[in-house]
């Protein structure tokens, strides 16, 4: 047994691999999630405090009742504590910058419909927005649909409150423009302006479900460190789903790991992680 193995043996309740393989297929077939077993000590500790919060004493019994019992909430507090939400006002800020440049060179009175598809806590739908509405001003003709999978993160999200030090890649004109900033026990905290929150809609959303609640055509679609999480077979799929929602000639972006030059026939290279729709 090897050091990684013996700390898991040791903890709180007793953990085996058929208590991680049947929680990767579990969240596999789910939210389409790809664990592999170096996941292990992550899954232990998330899932443990499902554990806790439902008074279960071992993986196997919790596992049991999720499958036989379980409702649509707890399944939902299931999908939450495996998904990671890594994010950060502008970050991969060449997206931002390329998105500004789209906007400059459109055609005056362009509706804009962008698509956010990993919300997580928010920074990235609020960035997008921050970059379309100083192009086109606040009261602009954009409108951004923010989805996740994670119902949590989707609360703090449409809550739109963050700290001033979480805020640090906006500029001091940014930040006026678009935040209020908070006093007394709200010091430190920041609020985006209801101006800037009216063009943004929230709502809950699986990519591997087979259907979505989305009717519109976007002209660019944020996909950025999702497919990371997913197998082959199931990015194709979602991709190809994505594809039928960009107009022609949308742009899609997506994470700096992510690379799709083998769906040649949907895609085209255009920049750095960022693909048109053909």
């Amino acid at each position: 047994m090897n050091d990684a193995s013996a700390d898991l043996q040791s903890r709180e309740f007793t953990w085996t691999a058929a208590d991680f393989n049947r929680i990767k297929d579990l969240i596999y077939r789910h939210a389409g999630i790809s664990l592999h077993e170096g996941k292990q000590a992550m899954v232990y500790s998330r899932i443990s405090r499902r554990l806790r919060d439902t008074g279960h004493r071992s993986f196997a019994d919790y596992i049991k009742w999720l499958e036989t019992q379980g409702d649509a909430d707890e399944w939902q507090a299931f999908v939450n504590a495996l998904t990671t939400n890594l994010t950060s006002f502008f970050r991969e800020n060449h997206h931002f910058e390329e998105l500004a440049r789209m906007v400059r060179e459109a055609p005056p009175g362009h509706e804009w419909k962008i698509w956010c598809s990993a919300a997580s806590t928010g920074e990235e739908p609020y960035s997008i927005a921050i970059t379309l509405a100083d192009a086109l001003g606040l009261s602009g003709r954009f409108q951004i649909w923010a989805s996740d999978i994670d119902t949590k993160v989707l609360a703090t999200a449409a809550q739109g409150v963050y700290k001033l030090e979480g805020l640090k890649n906006l500029s001091q004109a940014q930040l006026q423009k678009y935040f209020l900033k908070g006093k007394g026990d709200n010091a430190g905290l920041a609020r985006v302006r209801p101006e800037l929150h009216r063009h943004i809609e929230f709502f809950s959303l699986n990519l591997i479900e087979d259907h979505w609640s989305l009717r519109e055509s976007f002209d660019v679609v944020f996909c950025r460190n999702v497919m990371i999480y997913f197998d082959h077979a199931t990015q194709r799929q979602v991709l190809t789903r994505m594809h039928r929602l960009i107009k022609p000639g949308g742009m899609l972006f997506v994470g700096h790991a992510e690379n799709f030059s083998d769906l040649k026939t949907q895609f085209v290279l255009r920049g750095k992680t960022i693909y048109e729709k053909i």
